[in-house]
């Protein structure tokens, strides 16, 4: 017994020193990485509760916009940061791509940055433009087997989830769509509206204006059930692809290294924010269906997606910016 005192004691220490660290954090301005361009969901979620937060945790927030290759430079700063706990990534779909997309990523993206929440998931939605003749799935497929290619549809770039979504399923049911990739939502959005290109896919969030002002018309959405925003518009796997289902989602990253309890501390905090009413009225209006998951859950599931879509990248031999 007496010589497991000093264990005891020096666990209790350590316990003490790590519960004080997550009390006494912030002690200095905190940095929101945002890998993509003012605008976008990722930045619009990150300054939804960039207030709240601040209250909350006493100190001033920076959201530092640091766009591009995907999100990628973003997170390769983050994952280079100190693990101080004054640096937070927050990130799209994309960052479950990234490590089969992009080669020689400058980071290890499981092991450079920590998870701390997987915020929602948010449902794809197939449109058409108002002018097309298509009403439903079953037009598109008969459409694209009469004339394999003809057909076009766009996306917010290639390797994003919609390409790969498409490519999953024109896999799955056997037929020719011709994928015309943009440099982001606002070009997609731009000429789907305006119809130049005929079918376009993107998050709900991205087209959700467009939709209800009656200029694209939605076919099928991507999300496992019926959408509550679009209740008469049937999911992909009822339209004829059995099983499937893909879904955007937005989560929060910190360096590997951060301690855990200011980790928790930062999940708790984020929890609270999203969780206030005219914050989740927001979200559910663009159709997120926010989960403010613990760190683990997000760990697991960032492992899927890449799994998942890794193997679409590689068996059909998916480049980036291609």
């Amino acid at each position: 017994m007496r010589r497991l005192a000093p264990l005891v004691i020096a666990l209790a220490t350590l316990l003490g020193t790590a519960a004080v660290s997550a009390q006494s954090w912030p002690t200095q301005p905190l940095k929101f990485i945002v890998p993509f361009p003012p605008g976008g969901t990722v930045d619009q979620f990150s300054r939804l509760v960039q207030p709240h937060l601040q209250t909350a945790l006493g100190q001033s927030i920076v959201i530092e916009n640091r766009a591009g290759a995907s999100g990628s430079i973003g997170a390769a700063l983050a994952a280079k940061a100190p693990p101080d706990g004054n640096t937070w990534l927050w990130v799209f779909d994309t960052h479950g791509v990234n490590p089969s997309l992009i080669p020689n990523l400058p980071f290890d993206t499981q092991k450079d940055l920590a998870p701390v929440m997987l915020i929602g998931k948010g449902a794809m939605v197939l449109t058409a433009h108002a002018s097309q003749p298509y009403r439903n799935w079953g037009d598109i497929i008969a459409a694209a087997r009469a004339k394999p290619g003809a057909i076009s549809y766009g996306s917010i770039g290639s390797g994003s989830l919609a390409h790969l979504a498409m490519t999953a399923i024109e896999n799955q049911v056997r037929f020719d769509i011709t994928h015309v990739p943009y440099k982001g939502g606002g070009p997609l959005t731009a000429d789907t509206i305006a119809g130049h290109v005929p079918l376009a896919m993107a998050t709900y969030a991205l087209f959700q204006p467009h939709i209800q002002s009656g200029k694209i018309r939605p076919i099928a959405v991507t999300s496992p059930k019926r959408m509550t925003q679009l209740p008469d518009v049937p999911t992909i796997a009822e339209s004829g692809v059995p099983g499937f289902e893909a879904e955007a989602w937005w989560g929060v990253f910190a360096p590997t290294g951060t301690p855990a309890p200011v980790i928790a501390r930062m999940n708790a905090e984020l929890a609270k924010a999203f969780r206030l009413p005219a914050i989740q009225e927001r979200m559910n209006t663009i159709g997120v269906v926010l989960t403010t998951s613990p760190p683990d859950e997000l760990g697991k599931f960032l492992a899927g997606e890449i799994a998942r879509w890794g193997k679409v990248v590689r068996d059909n031999k998916i480049k980036a910016g291609e």
